[in-house]
């Protein structure tokens, strides 16, 4: 089976980790045509997965229905609870996390922004990725309810609870299907499709490196800084498949073993807020713009070499078996 990428970008306002801003500018939208331009030269077909602040404004919204208009993207839905109305909650970093809002709050907020979406793009958004990666069984029967197909919340290997967030730390780097009430549970006949975003080792035993990780972050080791000398060793390399976190090279070099390990699937993620330096922690300045974009098409350039097939998440749904 070809390998299938999937490029996941949480398209959403400039004000990175501000958790009390309900009003929020956009201007890392208008960066978006240049990195579209450099998708289109490879064929590569990018998910934007818009929240409130972007479906609302009028500058982002005709930026993104170009794209649509043109045929080279696709538009999925993106929730920060603290900018999506109502806001009714006690705006913190744990409220932040929308696993952490009641039900009935969380369903009108992402009512809210659904139908933003449908109103200003004019189309029915069927993939999702939960703000802050924000994932749980109240948020799923949102989006089951909402009509959703295909979910990029569950981050493999990483465990979010010291941010007020979910333990991935088990989840699946391969697609799955799975119902609303228990997210961690593999089920064929879930209304469900997770997609992962590509996170893991260049080793081969993904849970036997995994625990030496957490065992050595959570020991005297992790002073001894033991991880980075690994990693330098190569004995224990974990990357994600995202120019914010990794090289290239390193993107490369983990889609090389992701292959080789039976993954047919490739999710690379970002955000958009990385294209307009200084208002992401991962791109700071022009130069690092540069190098963060040569990220991206050494990544594309080896999948257009080796015949991968870019995808719109949305394709998931019609490849990915019950089995």
């Amino acid at each position: 089976m070809t390998t299938k990428v999937f490029i996941t970008i949480d398209t959403e306002e400039d004000n990175w980790g501000d958790y009390k801003a309900t009003v929020a500018t956009v201007e890392n939208i208008l960066a978006l045509p240049q990195l579209q331009s450099l998708f289109n030269e490879y064929g590569a077909v990018p998910t934007y997965l818009v929240n409130y602040p972007v479906a609302r404004q009028q500058q982002s919204v005709e930026v993104l229905s170009s794209f649509l208009k043109e045929g080279v993207c696709e538009i999925g839905a993106h929730c920060h609870p603290w900018n999506t109305p109502p806001v009714e909650e006690e705006l913190n970093a744990r409220n932040s996390m929308m696993c952490n809002l009641d039900y009935e709050l969380l369903i009108r907020k992402m009512n809210c922004l659904h139908k933003t979406i449908e109103d200003n793009f004019h189309i029915k958004p069927v993939v999702f990725r939960a703000g802050r990666w924000a994932l749980n069984e109240d948020v799923a029967r949102c989006l089951s309810e909402l009509g959703y197909l295909v979910d990029s919340s569950m981050s493999p290997f990483v465990d979010w609870s010291d941010n007020f967030g979910p333990n991935f730390r088990d989840s699946s780097t391969h697609p799955f299907y799975f119902k609303a009430d228990n997210i961690c549970q593999h089920d064929k006949v879930g209304e469900l499709l997770e997609v992962p975003p590509t996170i893991g080792f260049y080793q081969s035993n993904f849970r036997l490196c995994d625990k030496v990780v957490h065992t050595i972050s959570n020991s005297v080791l992790s002073r001894l800084r033991l991880l980075g000398i690994l990693d330098r060793l190569q004995l224990l390399n974990f990357h994600w498949l995202s120019p914010e976190l990794s090289s290239g090279k390193e993107m490369i070099k983990l889609s090389k073993h992701f292959v080789k390990s039976g993954h047919n699937y490739l999710n690379m993620s970002f955000h958009s807020t990385s294209l307009l330096p200084g208002k992401s922690p991962f791109v700071r300045n022009e130069r690092e713009l540069i190098l963060f974009l040569d990220k991206i098409e050494v990544f594309l350039q080896y999948a257009t070499k080796n015949n991968f097939e870019f995808l719109p998440l949305s394709k998931a749904i019609s490849l990915v078996e019950r089995d």
